[in-house]
């Protein structure tokens, strides 16, 4: 069936009728350039009488309308056109270059672009958390909907594949804690208080903290790499044509399995971070792993263990919506590849420490 359109000027509203593809848009592509130079932008567009359509006949209708509103109801309609409208949308455009500056004056240039990018991406930043929150919502009343062989897979390759490392390393953190602990406190006679010294530290803020920056350099780097290579191939336009919401096939999974794996490989840098502890006390001191746990429970106590444990969900979901958000950043070449990357390993840590900074000084002031 021919393409074919009405024009209601009084409304503004462009009714569509027959098939607009490859085939068909050339019959209506001059009188609809009259159309857009006749009318101002923002025309309406009816699609209830579409047929069929393809990216030719949805740009086609873009260009028309120049981001109007769409109107009826079409299978496809509308996600083609959006499509169309993103990918007709201009790139953006360095400022102008302006005269050199020098001496103190390149100081502020550089010192007030540096505010603006860090605004700009924080608001950028805020958007993606709402949106990614309103999708876990929305998938908590519908579970049905949660791609949980996805949500499995990336456990395992973000939880389980880095326990090796972080008990690793925990291990040596304890150790380096008990040994300048216990050489420090000897001058004071206090030497037995390196198990407090080690309980608090680690249970507290460094099985937590080192976990995050480990999720942050490991997989979050791998998130943004694998989402920016779906977008370098095209995949992920191809399932925004088919419908597929983006946030639920991509995102939430690697969220829900960043929430839940966090608190179980913190638990075990704690215990791994005691572990190490244990062994600079047994080796240095002679304090036996008896007298260690029993002054671990009546000096430490539980409370540090839960204020540990509760910031590495809140740390998994920031390391996961960053990784997501500069993948989806990643535009068609390598070196945005390489760039978003990195940004988004650097940022992660960042939002860490700043985040374990506040907590840390909420959870004192509540006496926590």
């Amino acid at each position: 069936m021919a393409a074919a359109f009405d024009l209601d000027e009084s409304s503004r509203t462009l009714r569509l009728r027959g098939d607009w593809t490859v085939w068909t848009v050339a019959e209506v592509d001059e009188p609809l350039r009259g159309v857009a130079a006749r009318l101002p932008a923002g025309v309406s567009i009816d699609v209830s009488g579409l047929g069929r359509i393809d990216m030719a006949g949805a740009w086609v209708i873009e260009r028309t309308s120049r981001g109007g509103a769409f109107t009826g109801d079409h299978p496809a309609a509308e996600r083609l056109i959006e499509v169309a409208r993103r990918a007709a949308a201009p790139a953006e455009t360095k400022p102008a270059p302006v005269a050199a500056l020098s001496g103190f004056a390149a100081i502020l240039d550089r010192i007030g672009r540096s505010v603006v990018l860090a605004v700009d991406e924080s608001r950028a930043t805020l958007d993606f958390f709402g949106r990614t929150l309103a999708v876990c919502a929305r998938l908590a009343m519908h579970p049905k909907r949660i791609r949980w062989v996805s949500a499995v897979a990336v456990a395992e390759q973000a939880g389980l594949d880095a326990l090796a490392i972080v008990a690793t390393l925990s291990f040596f953190i304890g150790v380096v804690v008990a040994y300048l602990g216990a050489r420090v406190l000897a001058d004071f006679g206090a030497s037995i208080f390196t198990v407090e010294l080690v309980g608090f530290s680690v249970l507290r803020e460094f099985a937590v903290v080192i976990t995050a920056v480990l999720l942050a350099g490991r997989t979050d780097s791998a998130f943004t790499a694998e989402i920016g290579a779906m977008k370098m191939r095209q995949e992920i336009d191809a399932m925004r044509v088919l419908g597929l919401d983006v946030m639920e096939r991509l995102v939430a999974p690697r969220v829900i399995a960043m929430v839940v794996m966090t608190p179980l490989l913190t638990f075990a840098a704690m215990i791994a971070g005691l572990g190490g502890g244990l062994a600079v006390c047994w080796g240095v001191l002679g304090v036996s792993p008896v007298q260690f746990f029993t002054r671990i429970q009546e000096g430490v106590g539980a409370t540090h263990f839960w204020v540990g444990l509760s910031k590495a969900p809140l740390f998994g979901l920031v390391v996961a919506i960053v990784g997501c958000r500069h993948g989806l950043r990643v535009g068609g070449d390598v070196g945005s590849l390489g760039r978003e990357t990195t940004s988004s390993v650097v940022q992660a840590i960042f939002l860490v420490v700043v985040l374990d900074a506040i907590l840390a000084l909420w959870f004192m002031e509540m006496n926590w």
